[in-house]
């Protein structure tokens, strides 16, 4: 038998990261919402869930999930241990902003 993923992986690719966003990002397309929704339904400062899909953001990870009707740790697997619960701190490449199409493609070309 296979054993069980660990979401907390200590080798994450950062293509992982821009999964995960597209992931979340069309869970709320196939749903009919977007990020403005979810900043007005759950009185977040303009922005905040567009700003969560890239950075940590407690507030912003309940409002989305709960938008979607799921619990924040099945949809961003880098910021929760495996078990739940939200990792605190959150590790530094959490921070760290993907690299922008171009660049991705600058990078393949290369």
């Amino acid at each position: 038998m296979h054993r069980p993923q660990q979401a907390d992986k200590k080798t994450r690719n950062p293509i992982d990261k821009i999964s995960e966003m597209a992931t979340v990002k069309s869970k709320l397309l196939v749903a009919g919402l977007t990020l403005l929704d979810i900043d007005r339904s759950y009185q977040l400062p303009r922005g905040t869930a567009g700003t969560t899909l890239r950075e940590p953001n407690a507030a912003g990870e309940r409002a989305i999930a709960a938008a979607l009707g799921t619990k924040p740790h099945l949809l961003w697997r880098s910021r929760y241990h495996g078990s739940g619960l939200r990792k605190s701190p959150q590790p530094r490449e959490n921070y760290e902003r993907p690299a922008t199409m171009a660049q991705r493609q600058n990078g393949a070309a290369a």
